[in-house]
């Protein structure tokens, strides 16, 4: 026996314990009567002196053996019962820690042994009993194990029996029940109790309103909702009719609670239905007894009260939960256009989408709501501690795996098919005009809008140094300029009805003049735009809604155009349609304002915007834009041109945070939801637009919107009125697939003022989304961009993502039973009447636009000084050109030693898009390829440093065709590197093949990084692959393993850390998992030999740190992040040149970022759409499974209810104590 610590020998406490050990070693004459008193003695201690309760349980101390040890060897009753209530004393105050101690001395065990031993007596001793069930139910909660050790000990029925024959003893059975609460944690026990009658047993104590006995009606209750976690006890309730019993309660105990005062057992109430309703029995049940509007009524009388959300939001639970499956309102899940595959793949969903009977159903099936086996299958958790360690079985383990295999993979002879992509290795320059040091002045060609910009975004706008649109003295700043502002733009004419046969020949003629060229939109050209015509005739307005008819005046330069106001008719298509390639914009909107009026408006708000000149990019061309659409080859062989694309975006000059989350708001949001199955009769239930069928009339009324989704990268289905302002929005799968639902770009129109509008896009799929923690979706108002403010801008209120009632197929689960769809939910208010708007998940950046920003740089920069060459990779399933683009400084003169300088410079290879529904890749892209080309003195130096090879767009196909994250293949590109087939992912097998050629030839890229977008986290960031992280993650010693790694691949990220303002270091990992082994990142580290391998990733919501915190990102931000990223290997290269050989220790600290990372790496939880990378949990939780305030189930003090305090219920204050603690 360990002998009791007396350091303090004047403790009066520590001497009575080592007395107490004394007569446990039998040493002490009369050891009962002694063990008694010395028990008593303490027991005053205890209860007076809190010093004394500290001094029991201190490191160190063996009190609690001591004592423990007593009561096991005792068998005088009065000793115990001391025993007992010290215990009790000593963790009642010091809460978790002092209960863990109990537990970890065993005290389970004893308290178990005790009760048996007890429990054989005839009466037992009821105060034994007592103390007994208080003690247990205080450090139950705290041993994971108490379930297994009560059943296999034989404790378990003892509690219930007692409450059996004890119904009218309250004081005796609040603790059993307690104590039957804790037991029933374990599913193995609760079927155990079931079978010997407890919920039939519960059913006696609980009952109506009453305000005597409240205490244990809570219990009651707590325990009751535990054990109807079973399965199996939860359909012996259902068969029992008590499903109707606890709504009869629940009922009468609200009516009667007009204080509010029994908040706490109207709660216990609700968790046993949430409980029942967890099988598909009691669903049925709880529908059956009316208890969606039951719920829903007290819930709506609850809302007045701040301190009854708990009510409110476990109502909602039930609700949500017992809301009928809905089948999505489609023919198919499949997507709305077909492209058939050269090549089927032998296996995987693909293949399983082809071999589908053409009779299957695949919107829905019959075990999507068949969640729970009508035959029993608890099992016993309680061994496992899985929370005690996180575990990720994704993270590789294999050293042997993740060490980098330098392979070619193809036989080096097919490898020189690629030769042809790298002249810059065998060009000699000889007819060149090459620049010496100082570069020639750069004279900018005729067709030249400006010099490039390079992206700022933490520049401030400056009147004083900048000038605005307004009023541009275009003639004093560039000549070539004013000659490109002033010309005369020559506007879309529209063939009339009697002349369509004439419009191709039309067209032949005038191509060029197809539309306004908006490249730089100056004031006086935004005034003539505003005047844009929408003349109609008698004879053809039927068919088209605008016609722009081309005026021309000798003595202006800008065509002037009349307006009138009937727009009657409506064309679904905007305007009219021309033959061939031929395209045309969407339709224009006439608002019916006093052109006085819109003057004025136009001058003040253009006083307020204050754009300048520099913010126009100069990459944006319209009249060229319209050229690259009609080789733009796309499945549903689109022939309209979305405003926003043709316009251009320039960011907005203010700041747009990140929007705060209203409280409440998802609730409300659901309530609206559940009351469309209570009020049926409210709900309008009518489609207004429908990709699946093209004989879908486009409504005339004057109060419903109008949509459309036909161009390049539109993605919306289908979309049905709910109720007047509200409409159910249906997002289109990527091709080849029946799901990867994310990504929307869709117009809307016949708008009016002063109302919201309410959009529900109702068949998303990933589990949660950034647009519960301050994201907003993007809306351009057409009628802004002709006020001169042509920008995307963040909209939305009321804006949530949430668990739907709409059923997702088996089929589109990967097998996974009785999921569901969520929404996206935002209401919007409109500022112009009959407006023309278009919404998109992020800022659009089609494949046009991209061929249109090439040419545009190509035909801008000084080929004296830029080395820019544009190649055509390969192409792509559906015909379309994947660029490949080379950037470089020209040789300093065509000299032995220039030349050998420019060949020998490193590569970095670059690549974006690869998920199509991930536009701000290519955005920040944008901002890389801009620097790259700009005047820049340290662009310059960068292009004299290294070698860009740039694809900027992976997957063209899915970009067009507005897919969220594959190619017409209908697979995730992104996971085909390993071994990508060349007849289906022709992209990814070439640009794999131009790394295998430079790895083949020795040219191994300094950096490899492929742009990426991340729905689920703030910030930019990166990951990258280490061996040595990856194994620290999964606890093996690293060191143990005689691991030697070059840190080299950190310092990218700590430099961009330090420059990049959006950029965040804690967010990046260097962890290798196995679902990512065939991602561009892992394969080109590990099959490639790039130990610079990179994903940066781009948020798509905003930053939570550094400069932008608190701000959603914009255009400018992630141009800027592009242009940062070129400086950051700017840096690099200096940093690793001979004149520098040591890195800052600051940059490789590699060991102590370890030590301190808190980073958990998570694998995917769902089949479809898994992340590229870890998932990521917001500081605030608003989960897309529940309501908006995470309601605390059972604390640990569940055993801490005391009869003589709740006998008369919780006053007002009392109650609202509670729920704010």
């Amino acid at each position: 026996m360990n002998k009791v610590r007396t350091s303090e020998k004047s403790s009066r406490t520590m001497s009575l314990l080592s007395q107490l050990e004394k007569i446990n070693l039998g040493s002490v004459l009369g050891e009962a009567d002694n063990a008694r008193y010395v028990t008593s003695k303490i027991l005053h201690l205890v209860q007076s002196q809190e010093k004394t309760r500290k001094e029991m349980t201190s490191k160190g101390s063996t009190g609690i053996e001591v004592i423990l040890s007593t009561l096991e060897n005792t068998k005088d009753p009065q000793t115990m019962l001391n025993i007992l209530n010290i215990l009790i004393e000593v963790i009642s105050v010091g809460g978790g820690r002092k209960a863990n101690i109990l537990v970890a001395k065993g005290g389970t065990q004893i308290l178990l042994q005790l009760l048996l031993t007890a429990s054989k007596d005839s009466p037992p001793n009821e105060e034994l009993m007592v103390l007994l069930h208080t003690l247990l139910a205080k450090i139950g909660p705290k041993d994971k194990k108490i379930g297994m050790k009560a059943r296999i000990n034989g404790a378990l029925n003892i509690s219930l029996n007692l409450v059996k024959q004890n119904l009218q003893n309250h004081r005796l059975i609040l603790p059993c029940l307690q104590v039957l609460r804790v037991y029933s944690t374990s599913s193995v026990n609760a079927v155990s109790l079931g079978k010997n009658g407890v919920v039939e047993l519960m059913f006696k104590i609980i009952g109506p309103f009453s305000k005597k006995n409240t205490s244990l009606m809570k219990v009651a209750l707590d325990t009751l909702a535990a054990l109807l976690k079973s399965k199996t006890n939860a359909r012996r309730a259902v068969d029992r009719g008590y499903v109707q019993v606890l709504l009869t309660i629940y009922v009468d105990w609200h009516r009667h609670d007009s204080r509010h005062r029994y908040m706490l057992i109207r709660k216990g109430v609700l968790q046993c239905i949430k409980s029942v309703t967890n099988i598909k029995l009691g669903r049925k049940a709880f529908i059956d007894a009316n208890g969606m509007k039951i719920l829903y009524n007290t819930s709506q009388e609850c809302l007045a009260v701040r301190t009854l959300d708990p009510l409110v939001n476990t109502s909602s639970l039930i609700m949500r939960k017992c809301f009928p499956k809905n089948r999505l309102p489609l023919p198919t899940i499949k997507s709305a256009f077909h492209f058939q595959l050269p090549v089927i793949p032998a296996s995987g969903p693909v293949a399983q989408l082809y071999n589908l009977p053409p009779d299957v159903d695949d919107v829905v099936d019959e075990s999507d709501d068949n969640d729970d086996a009508e035959t029993e299958s608890e099992i016993e958790t309680e061994n496992d501690d899985k929370d005690q360690h996180f575990k990720n079985d994704d993270i590789e383990t294999d050293i042997n795996k993740l060490k980098p295999r330098q392979e070619l993979g193809r036989p080096l002879e097919e490898l020189k098919m690629y030769e042809r992509f790298f002249p810059e290795l065998s060009e000699k320059f000889q007819e060149c005009d090459l620049v010496s040091k100082e570069p020639k002045p750069f004279i900018p060609d005729a067709n030249l809008s400006g010099p490039i910009v390079v992206p700022t975004a933490g520049e401030e706008y400056s009147a004083e140094t900048k000038q605005s649109t307004k009023g541009v003295a275009l003639k004093e700043s560039n000549p070539v300029l004013t000659e490109e502002y002033n010309r005369r733009p020559a506007f879309l004419e529209l063939p009339k009805k009697d002349s369509v046969k004439d419009s191709s020949l039309h067209q032949q003629n005038d191509q060029r003049n197809l539309s306004p060229s908006c490249q730089c939109l100056n004031q006086e050209i935004v005034k003539g735009l505003d005047r844009m015509s929408l003349q109609t005739s008698a004879k053809n307005d039927q068919y088209y809604s605008t016609a722009c008819v081309i005026t021309k005046e000798s003595k202006t330069s800008l065509t002037t155009l009349a307006c009138s106001n009937p727009c009657e008719h409506v064309s679904p298509c905007g305007s009219s349609l021309f033959e061939g390639s031929s395209v045309h914009l969407g339709k224009l909107c006439c608002t019916g304002v006093d052109s006085e009026e819109e003057d004025s408006r136009s001058s003040s708000s253009g006083e307020q915007v204050m754009l300048e000149v520099s913010d126009v990019s100069p990459v944006h061309d319209c009249d060229l834009y319209i050229e690259m659409v009609k080789t733009t080859k796309s499945i549903p062989e689109y022939s309209e041109v979305a405003y926003p694309d043709y316009f251009g975006h320039i960011p907005p000059p203010f700041k747009e945070p990140i929007l705060e989350r209203l409280y409440g708001v998802q609730r409300t949001k659901i309530s609206q939801d559940i009351e469309r199955l209570i009020h049926q009769n409210d709900i309008i239930d009518r489609v207004v637009y429908d990709l699946d069928n093209l004989s879908c009339l486009v409504p005339e009324e004057a109060d419903v919107l109008k949509f459309n989704s036909k161009f390049e990268s539109g993605n919306l289905r289908k979309v049905i009125q709910i109720r007047k302002n509200e409409y159910d929005l249906i997002l289109n799968s990527d091709i080849n697939s029946n799901h990867y639902h994310q990504w929307f770009y869709f117009e809307v129109s016949g708008m009016k003022t002063g109302i919201g509008y309410r959009f529900n896009i109702i068949n998303c799929e990933k589990s949660n989304s950034q647009f519960n923690y301050g994201m907003q979706p993007l809306m351009y108002s057409v009628q802004e961009a002709l006020n001169s403010r042509p920008c995307w801008t963040r909209v939305g209120t009321d804006i949530c993502y949430y668990k739907n009632h709409f059923s997702r197929s088996s089929i589109a689960a990967g097998g996974q039973k009785g999921k569901s769809y969520y929404t996206i939910t935002f209401t919007v208010t409109f500022q112009h009447k009959d407006d023309v708007c278009y919404f998109a998940y992020h800022y659009p950046y089609t494949y046009s636009t991209l061929k249109m920003h090439l040419q545009k740089l190509e035909s801008m920069h000084n080929p004296q000084q830029i080395y820019f060459r544009q190649d055509v990779l390969c192409e792509t399933l559906a015909g379309n050109s994947c660029p490949l683009v080379t950037i470089t400084a020209m040789p300093e003169s065509n000299y032995y030693e220039h030349i050998c300088q420019f060949r020998n410079r490193p590569y970095v290879f670059l690549s974006a898009r690869v998920h199509p529904g991930e536009t701000n890749a290519s955005w920040v892209m944008k901002g890389t390829l801009e620097y790259l080309m700009s005047n820049n003195p340290s662009a310059q130096c960068l292009r004299e440093s290294y070698i860009f090879k740039i694809i900027p767009m992976l997957n063209p196909d899915g970009v067009i065709n507005g897919n969220h994250r594959c190619s017409l293949s209908g697979e995730d590109l992104n996971r085909q590197w390993q071994n990508p087939n060349p007849d289906l992912h022709p992209t990814i097998y070439h640009a794999k093949g131009l790394l295998q050629y430079l790895a083949a030839i020795k040219r191994l890229p300094l950096v490899y990084c492929d742009y990426h977008g991340h729905s689920r986290k703030k910030n930019v960031f990166m990951y990258g692959c280490s061996i040595k992280e990856t194994m620290w993650h999964t606890n093996v010693n690293a060191a143990a393993c005689d691991l030697m790694e070059d840190p080299c691949y950190r310092v990218l990220p700590k430099i961009l850390s330090q420059t990049a303002p959006a950029f965040c270091m804690g967010s990046c990992s260097f962890v290798v998992e196995k679902s990512k082994e065939s991602t561009a990142r892992v394969v080109v580290w590990r099959e490639i030999g790039v130990q610079r391998s990179y994903t940066m990733e781009s948020t798509l919501c905003g930053c939570d740190q550094g400069k932008y915190k608190g701000l959603q990102i914009g255009t400018r931000e992630l141009e800027e992040m592009g242009a940062k990223f070129c400086v950051g290997l700017l840096r690099l290269k200096r940093m690793s040149s001979p004149l520098e050989y040591s890195l800052p220790s600051s940059l490789l600290d590699i060991e102590n970022e370890l030590m301190e990372s808190s980073c958990k790496v998570t694998s995917p939880t769902t089949y479809v759409l898994d992340e590229d990378e870890p998932r990521f949990l917001e500081e605030v939780d608003y989960s897309a499974e529940s309501n908006d305030d995470q309601d605390t189930e059972l604390a640990d003090n569940v055993g801490d209810y005391e009869a003589t305090n709740q006998e008369d219920g919780l006053s007002d204050s009392d109650s609202a104590r509670i729920l704010l603690s």
